[in-house]
């Protein structure tokens, strides 16, 4: 009787069966956690996609995330990263690939119009809740698809980008990258007017994958808060995507959110050290597979996907209960209202026991178990990202205020829009460092 009541309440919640039935997930975290507004900063869904011709209508056996997943799992809100490869694509390309992956989300938004909503701020979020739909945001990792020039940027603002990451694994032309060697000692000028226009267009600065000394010129120059949508704490596993203390405490007083991150070598430091025992031979195998499906997108997600489940195998077990030791982490040294989740589903390997978008509910109920308050869970689940993106908002707003007023005082002063900055786009022949 009693496993037919946990049945029961799992049909009801739409969370899935495993949980309720092994206990997992108790129906006190089951209802919080479907009561909860659950959002995931980074996912990569979109290279599939486009590169894949991938449908998030069905269940998959593949991958990380499709509506049914993201359905049990209880995720209401999941920014999907447009994310270029820097060795790949640059100037134009750059540009067309990213527009391809934002037609691509928006396909998926027109396929399925009765589950999947295009949202771009926080009311529009709740909205999607209320109505029992899925909220997609965009956020670009990388700033290379704006190809130096701000005008691109504003359009891709129109297009519905929320967040950019300054940069990937390799510098850009105007911002220093965590895992390149220091190009521009951070930001240059050109980046410090990209984080303005950002503040003023109202796209949050994303922090992940740059380098300290990037973090540190960006937070600077923001005048709104900031996030990293998917990195964790240093302290407990020591690779330069992560963030250190004070980068934390920085983040926090600045009003932002680390999104803690699932990456399996960026939240345990055995398999962080392991890996790093093998890391030559798995990238010169990851080029190859590179250089072999260099015509085949999907030929060679599928290569790389088989490589990393090879190395898996052989480097030690990374418990999901990780991610919620960096959870703890982030609280004790800047509150409960700066911590988030971002967990980077299809694009880097999860740890054990949080196979995919479906088994979210595990976080809900060890937060609990570890004395969280529902208000406080409640937060880390969303509600802090949801605060930022009402926040940046309010700081945009502001300065198009101001600035409206400023020209009215003046007004033989003409509006200048900030030209283009023309310059030449070199290969780049490194890989990204996440196994």
């Amino acid at each position: 009787m009693a496993q037919k009541r946990l049945a029961g309440l799992s049909l009801l919640l739409g969370l899935p069966l495993w949980g309720l039935a092994g206990s997992d997930v108790s129906p006190a975290a089951a209802r919080l956690h479907q009561q909860a507004l659950v959002v995931d900063t980074h996912i990569d869904t979109p290279q599939r996609l486009l590169d894949e011709g991938f449908d998030m209508g069905p269940r998959d056996t593949q991958g990380h995330a499709d509506i049914p997943r993201m359905k049990e799992g209880g995720l209401d809100a999941a920014f999907m990263s447009i994310y270029v490869d820097m060795r790949r694509y640059q100037g134009p390309q750059a540009t067309q690939r990213a527009l391809q992956l934002i037609d691509s989300v928006y396909e998926q938004v027109a396929r399925h119009p009765d589950q999947l909503v295009l949202a771009t701020s926080a009311e529009q979020v709740r909205r999607a809740h209320q109505q029992g739909k899925i909220a997609l945001l965009m956020g670009m990792e990388g700033g290379t698809p704006i190809a130096d020039d701000l005008r691109l940027l504003r359009i891709f603002h129109r297009l519905g980008v929320r967040y950019m990451t300054l940069t990937h694994s390799l510098n850009n032309h105007w911002a220093d990258s965590a895992t390149d060697e220091p190009e521009h000692n951070g930001l240059t000028d050109f980046g410090r007017d990209v984080v303005r226009e950002m503040n003023r267009l109202g796209v949050i600065v994303d922090i992940s994958h740059v380098s300290d000394r990037t973090f540190y010129d960006a937070l600077r120059v923001s005048q709104a808060p900031m996030i990293a949508s998917h990195s964790s704490c240093r302290a407990l596993c020591n690779v330069p995507r992560n963030l250190s203390d004070d980068m934390i405490r920085a983040l926090g007083e600045n009003g932002g959110v680390i999104q803690i991150t699932f990456v399996r070598s960026f939240i345990d430091q055995d398999y962080a050290d392991a890996f790093a025992e093998v890391e030559e031979e798995y990238f010169a195998r990851w080029r190859e597979l590179s250089e072999k499906y260099a015509d085949d997108p999907r030929g060679l997600r599928q290569a790389r996907r088989h490589l990393r489940q090879e190395y898996r195998r052989k480097l030690p077990p990374v418990p999901w209960q990780r991610i919620v030791d960096h959870i703890d982490h982030a609280v004790q040294l800047v509150g409960v209202d700066h911590v988030g989740l971002g967990s980077d589903f299809d694009g880097a390997t999860m740890p054990d026991g949080m196979d995919d978008a479906s088994f979210l509910p595990r976080l809900t109920q060890e937060l609990l178990n570890r004395g969280y308050s529902e208000s406080d869970v409640r937060k880390i689940l969303g509600g802090n990202t949801l605060r930022v993106l009402e926040e940046v908002e309010r700081v945009a707003t502001g300065i198009r205020d101001a600035a409206r007023l400023s020209r009215r005082q003046r007004p033989h002063a003409p509006h200048q829009l900030a030209p283009p900055t023309p310059v030449g786009y070199p290969s780049f022949e490194a890989v990204e460092r996440s196994p």
